[in-house]
C-alpha cells in the first residue's frame, strides 16, 4: 500500500484561516486550514471538482504500487540486479518523505490551488520522463523528481476538498479521499502486471500522463476563481539542508552497500559519515530552532511518540511485504507480472469493505486492543508465509494476502487516533506531517534492508545446499542426472538457487512477523483516552 493509505485522517481547520492544509492533513507543517463555517468556495460543479481532485490522489497512490510487480522486468530489461531495481521504489519514498514537511511552507507562499496544479503537472512530467528512461540511473533520477513533487499533492487535495464542501458534507469528502487511497493499491499490482505482460513496463508510468493532464485541467477550470492569500515566510534552510543530506546519504548507503562490499568501500564509508554527521546536526538544530522545518519537540508527547514508533514499525514491515511478495512470486515461483498482481490483490478487498465502518464504530472500543488485534493478524500472515514452499498454490498465497488485508483494515484508523489523541489542537497539523514523514522514511529503509537481507540469506542458503546435496538428491524429471552434462550442471545450480531464495523468503517473512509482535508491545506505552481534540473554533 502507498504512503497515503496510512496518513492521519484530516480534520476540519479553524474557521477563517487561510493558506494552509487542514489540521491533521499529512505534511501540513503548521499552516492553518481554509475551512469556513460553510463551504469556503463553491465551484461551478462540485462533482467535477471532486473527480479532478480524486484522480490526482488516485494517480499518486497508484504510482506507489504499480511498479512493484514490474521490478523483475525492469531489472532484466535494464541489466541490473533485483536489489538494485528496488531503488525505483525507495528513491520515490525518500524524496516524498523529504518534501512532506515543506507542504505548509509552500502553501503559504503560493496558495493551495497553485501548489496542487504545479505538483500535479510536475508529477505528470516526471512520469513521462520515467517512461522514457533508458537506464536505471535515469529512471531513479526521474523517480526522485516524482517523489519530491508528489509531497504536497495529498495534503493540498484534502484541503481543497474540505474547502468546497459545507461542514455537514465534509465527512463524505474525506471518505472519498480515503476510499481512493484504499482502492488505488488494489488496482496497482493488477494494472501494473497487466501492462507489463501485455505491453511494456514504461507504460506503468506513461498512463499517468493523460490522468494528470485531465486532473490538472479540471481543477484549474473549476477552482480558478477561488481566492487565496499568500505570505512570505522564512524556510529553515539549515534544517532542510541537513535533512536532505542525512537522509539521502543514508539511503545511498543502504542501496549501494551490498554492491560496494559495505565498509570495505571508501565511498560507503564517506556516505555513512556524511549521513551520521548530517542527521546529528539536523536533530540538534531542529530541537533549538524557533521555527523548525520538522517539529521534533512533538516526540515529548507520550501518545504521539508511542503511536508514531508503532506506526513506523508496523508500516515499514507491511510495506516491505508489499514489495517482497510480488518479487518472490515472479523471481522464485515463476509467475507472470499479471498473475503476481492477482495473487497480491486480495490484500485490498477487506480494507475497502471495512473502512466506512471503522470510522463509525472504532471509537467505541479501546484503540490499543484494536491495534493489537490488527498486529496479531499481520504477524500471523507473515508467519504463514514463512512456511511457504516452492509448490505452494495460488489459492494459498491469495488467502494469506486476504488475511493481511483484515489486519490492515483494523490498523490504519486506530493507530492514527492514538498518535493524535493527546495533542493540542494547533499541533495536530504538524504532528500529522511528522508521523507521515517518519513512516515514509521507515518504509523506504525497510525496502532496502529487506531486499538486502533476501539476497544475502539466499547466498548463504545456496552455499549450504551446494555443500550438502548431491546431484541424485535433487534429480527430478526437469533435472535429469547426467554426469558431465553442462546442461545438467546449469539446471542443478538453478534448482539450488530457486530453493535458496525460497528459504531466504521464509527467513525474511519470519523476521517481519516478529516486527509486528514487537509493535504490539510498543503501542501499550500510549495512555487513553484516544479521541483527538477538536481544532480551535470547533466543538
Amino acid at each position: 500500500m502507498s504512503s497515503a493509505a496510512a496518513a492521519a485522517p484530516a480534520l476540519p481547520a479553524r474557521p477563517g484561516a487561510q493558506g494552509g492544509p487542514p489540521a491533521g492533513s499529512p505534511g501540513g507543517g503548521g499552516g492553518g486550514g481554509a475551512a469556513a463555517s460553510g463551504a469556503e468556495y463553491v465551484p461551478p460543479s462540485v462533482p467535477l471538482a471532486t473527480v479532478g481532485l480524486a484522480l490526482a490522489v488516485f494517480m499518486q497512490v497508484l504510482d506507489g504500487t504499480i511498479a512493484n510487480v514490474s521490478l523483475p522486468t525492469i531489472a532484466g530489461n535494464l541489466g541490473v540486479s533485483t536489489s538494485q531495481s528496488a531503488w525505483v521504489i525507495t528513491t520515490f519514498s525518500v524524496c516524498n518523505a523529504i518534501a512532506l514537511p515543506l507542504t505548509g511552507f509552500l502553501v503559504k507562499r503560493v496558495g493551495q490551488v497553485r501548489l496542487f496544479l504545479w505538483s500535479t503537472l510536475l508529477f505528470t512530467l516526471a512520469s513521462l520522463l520515467c517512461g522514457l528512461a533508458q537506464s536505471l540511473g535515469a529512471l531513479v533520477l526521474c523517480r526522485a523528481l516524482q517523489g519530491a513533487v508528489a509531497g504536497p499533492m495529498i495534503p493540498t487535495t484534502q484541503a481543497l476538498m474540505l474547502s468546497i464542501y459545507p461542514p455537514h458534507r465534509r465527512g463524505f469528502a474525506l471518505s472519498m479521499i480515503a476510499m481512493v487511497t484504499v482502492v488505488a493499491p488494489i488496482a496497482g499490482p493488477l494494472l501494473g502486471g497487466w501492462i507489463t505482460d501485455r505491453y511494456a513496463w514504461p507504460w506503468t508510468f506513461l498512463i499517468n500522463v493523460p490522468i494528470g493532464l485531465f486532473a490538472a485541467a479540471t481543477v484549474a477550470t473549476q477552482m480558478r476563481a477561488k481566492r487565496e492569500t499568500t505570505e512570505q515566510v522564512k524556510v529553515d534552510h539549515i534544517g532542510l539542508a541537513t535533512l536532505v543530506l542525512g537522509v539521502g546519504a543514508l539511503q545511498i548507503v543502504l542501496d549501494k552497500g551490498n554492491d560496494e562490499d559495505w565498509f570495505q568501500s571508501p565511498f560507503i564509508v564517506v556516505m555513512a559519515l556524511l549521513a551520521a554527521i548530517s542527521l546529528a546536526a539536523f536533530l540538534i538544530w531542529e530541537l533549538h530552532e524557533r521555527n523548525p522545518i520538522v517539529n521534533l519537540r512533538l516526540f515529548a508527547n507520550r501518545n504521539f511518540a508511542a503511536g508514531t514508533v508503532t506506526l513506523v514499525l508496523a508500516y515499514s514491515a507491511f510495506f516491505a511485504v508489499n514489495v517482497l511478495v510480488p518479487q518472490w512470486l515472479q523471481r522464485t515461483m515463476g509467475y507472470t507480472a499479471i498473475w503476481a498482481g492477482l495473487a497480491a490483490a486480495p490484500m485490498g478487498l477487506l480494507p475497502v469493505l471495512l473502512t466506512p465502518f471503522m470510522g463509525r464504530y472504532a471509537p467505541r472500543f479501546n484503540m490499543r486492543w484494536m491495534v493489537c488485534s490488527a498486529f496479531a493478524i499481520l504477524a500471523a500472515a507473515s508467519f504463514l508465509r514463512s512456511g511457504f514452499f516452492l509448490g505452494v498454490g495460488f489459492q494459498h498465497v491469495a488467502a494469506v494476502q486476504l488475511l493481511q488485508g483484515l489486519g490492515l483494515a483494523l490498523f490504519i484508523m486506530p493507530i492514527n487516533a492514538i498518535l493524535l489523541s493527546d495533542l493540542k489542537p494547533q499541533e495536530i497539523a504538524a504532528a500529522s506531517g511528522l508521523s507521515t514523514f517518519s513512516r515514509t522514511l521507515g518504509a523506504s529503509f525497510a525496502v532496502s534492508l529487506t531486499s538486502l537481507l533476501w539476497d544475502r540469506r539466499a547466498v548463504l542458503h545456496h552455499a549450504h545446499l551446494a555443500e550438502g546435496l548431491s546431484p541424485q538428491a535433487l534429480a527430478t524429471p526437469a533435472v535429469p542426472t547426467a554426469p558431465g552434462d553442462l546442461a545438467f550442471a546449469y539446471r542443478l545450480d538453478h534448482a539450488i538457487d530457486q530453493l535458496a531464495y525460497q528459504m531466504s523468503f521464509n527467513d525474511v517473512s519470519f523476521a517481519l512477523g516478529w516486527i509486528f509482535v514487537l509493535a504490539i508491545g510498543v503501542v501499550w506505552l500510549a495512555r487513553p483516552p484516544f479521541t483527538p481534540k477538536a481544532p480551535p473554533g470547533r466543538r
